[in-house]
């Protein structure tokens, strides 16, 4: 296969790249920057103001002639679809070109139900939403979906996911195709949820863990800034992983001895109950314990160190600067976060641990969608992806 074509030096692409940072800048400073003539960096501005990519204005600023003009990226140009969907709702949205939600519904959902169904209603949730909020779909430039369970990101089909049902091997990017046609890019839902709370909240961060717990428990990893995905797909998939007082609980995915069998959110409202409590959900558990019942805290604390006690393993093997610790039981409070916290500590390495930060996510229930708006908005707005569009 014959090697793709240089860039041409700071090509409207790269021009577009370095105005994504959101700073205004003059021509003269474009020109500053990339060592381009005036001439070259007009020409390429305008293919990108023709693209509505970039705007201008008058920046005020005047030696006593007419003002110069700013240019900056147009983060409003187009728009991206998002979703993060979880074993029993999804956030659905559409963000702008900086990633940023502009509109977004939480709607419930049964992963089980299977994809035609589950796509189907993202499809006419993302058609609502635009329709609301005026945006006509001719400016979705690009789809974003996490779900829970290991993914093929190169071809976005799910790869034996544990608890998706009929889902294995299916063509997600096809079914979305054939209502927008655009790039469709799919993952695992913690992946993106790592990624958007690297991006919005910890960019300086280099290595840093995302441990999502609910219905079920994954984790996402960032290293060396980047995601990090595995072979296959199936890196973070932590709630399957043997846990020492699991010992032979059976667990969803089929085997016994899982962490998500005695710390998911269905064994610790199984537990609950067997405590005389009435809790069904996620929410009930939050709920019991936000109101101070003694038994939902100690079940809860317990449940963060048997977290605590994998992920210490994990602080030793990859020796992450950060912990994030997200999901609907992570609103409960500080119970779960000191059990967990109580375990790394008792369990890792004090090298990995000296300066080791283990925190609330900043970015809540919108983390993956800011991820995946995020890992769209990085392929339709590379250099060259650019430059052929506007070619």
């Amino acid at each position: 296969m014959a090697e793709p074509l240089p860039l041409a030096p700071a090509s409207p692409g790269q021009l577009l790249l370095l105005l994504r940072d959101g700073k205004p800048r003059t021509r003269a400073d474009l020109s500053t920057e990339t060592g381009l003539s005036r001439w070259s960096v007009r020409a390429r501005l305008d293919a990108l103001l023709l693209a509505g990519l970039v705007t201008e204005g008058e920046s005020g600023l005047s030696t006593g002639g007419r003002p110069a003009d700013l240019f900056v990226f147009n983060t409003r140009a187009r728009v991206v679809l998002t979703a993060e969907v979880g074993a029993t709702h999804a956030v659905v949205a559409f963000n702008d070109l900086a990633g940023t939600p502009v509109a977004v519904q939480r709607v419930s959902l049964d992963i089980a139900a299977g994809p035609d169904v589950v796509l189907s209603r993202l499809v006419q949730q993302w058609r609502d939403l635009l329709e609301e909020s005026g945006v006509s779909p001719a400016l979705v430039a690009g789809v974003g979906i996490g779900l829970p369970g290991p993914v093929e990101h190169a071809s976005g089909r799910p790869n034996n996911p544990p608890i998706m049902l009929g889902w294995n091997g299916y063509d997600v990017p096809k079914r979305i195709q054939a209502d927008f046609d655009v790039p469709v890019l799919v993952d695992n839902e913690v992946n993106l949820m790592a990624l958007g709370e690297h991006s919005a909240a910890y960019p300086d961060v280099a290595h840093l863990i995302l441990v999502k717990v609910a219905t079920g428990i994954g984790a996402g990893m960032i290293s060396n800034g980047r995601l990090h995905r595995g072979a296959v797909g199936a890196a973070g998939d932590l709630g399957h992983i043997r846990a020492h007082r699991a010992e032979d609980v059976p667990c969803s995915c089929g085997i016994t001895g899982c962490l998500e069998a005695i710390a998911g959110g269905s064994a610790i409202a199984a537990t609950l109950r067997a405590n005389g409590l009435a809790a069904q959900t996620n929410s009930d558990i939050v709920g019991l314990v936000r109101d101070g019942n003694v038994i939902a805290g100690q079940v809860l604390r317990e449940a963060g160190r048997d977290i605590g006690d994998v992920l210490a393993t994990c602080v030793n093997m990859f020796n992450p600067a950060l912990i994030v610790i997200s999901g609907s039981l992570a609103q409960a409070g500080e119970l779960l976060l000191a059990g967990i916290r109580e375990s790394i500590y008792r369990r890792s390495l004090p090298l990995a641990t000296e300066n080791l930060r283990i925190v609330h996510s900043k970015t809540g229930d919108q983390a993956g969608i800011i991820g995946a708006a995020a890992m769209v908005i990085q392929q339709i707005l590379e250099p060259s992806v650019v430059d052929r569009l506007l070619g």
